[in-house]
């Protein structure tokens, strides 16, 4: 069938099969420049129908991968394609196996320093044809950030993996996409942190059932009030399913 770009009101998204997950990721490292995948929440979602880096960001992302059962629901409701949805950490995975089964590299960007250590040496235990050229705190002093683009450039990994402590998240790569040579960058906040058993994975069970957000209001009680935002989600939809063709 193959890789297809869809728009869910306003919003795209790519409907990528498993099968072609492979051929997707090699094609990506063969274009030239920054290349960027999106892995897009419900709030992502809100957040992109509004003016602003993120949206441009997302507009601009090679892949934009739903994770919220809600968004491929809403495919469905507005009778688009209806793309694949991957568990955020289970993909990372995938694509680091791949890389690793075509002797790739990868760069590391995020976390606090003991995390990332840990994250790292078990990367390099589970994938060992990857190379880490290397790897970079986040919550890093501003007068840093120079150094930490130009080891990136100069190191041109085929992968950058980014996790917490980017303050810009996804529009941190978007910002500065100019400044790089050639990789896929990649942002998953909790992925050093499960990589090193600090964060507990939600269960693929859990994930197929759409249940992760209970996982994340245990972790942040205040997530609860993402309900408001939730039912505003709803009544986009419905409004593009009334009113727009």
């Amino acid at each position: 069938m193959g890789i297809q770009r869809i728009v869910v009101a306003g919003v795209p998204m790519h409907v990528l099969p498993r099968e072609d997950i492979e051929m997707e990721i090699l094609e990506l490292l063969a274009k030239p420049g920054t290349k960027q995948i999106v892995f897009l929440s419900v709030w992502g979602f809100l957040r992109a129908r509004h003016k602003g880096d993120f949206r441009n960001c997302v507009l601009n992302a090679d892949l934009v991968l739903p994770i919220s059962k809600s968004l491929i629901k809403a495919a469905l409701f507005l009778k688009r394609p209806v793309p694949v949805r991957y568990n955020p950490f289970s993909i990372v995975i995938e694509f680091l196996s791949i890389l690793d089964s075509h002797f790739k590299s990868i760069y590391l960007l995020g976390s606090r320093n003991q995390t990332l250590h840990t994250a790292e040496r078990n990367v390099r235990d589970t994938f060992p044809s990857l190379k880490i050229l290397g790897r970079y705190q986040g919550y890093y002093p501003k007068n840093a950030e120079g150094n930490i683009i130009q080891a990136i450039y100069k190191a041109s990994p085929a992968m950058v993996l980014i996790s917490d402590g980017i303050k810009e998240k996804d529009t941190w790569v978007y910002r500065r996409r100019n400044q790089f040579s050639s990789s896929i960058f990649l942002y998953y906040k909790d992925c050093f942190g499960i990589f090193s058993k600090r964060i507990h994975r939600v269960s693929e069970k859990t994930f197929d059932r759409g249940h992760e957000i209970w996982h994340a209001i245990l972790r942040n009680p205040l997530k609860i009030f993402l309900v408001f935002p939730f039912i505003h989600f709803l009544f986009i939809l419905l409004f593009n399913r009334l009113f727009k063709k």
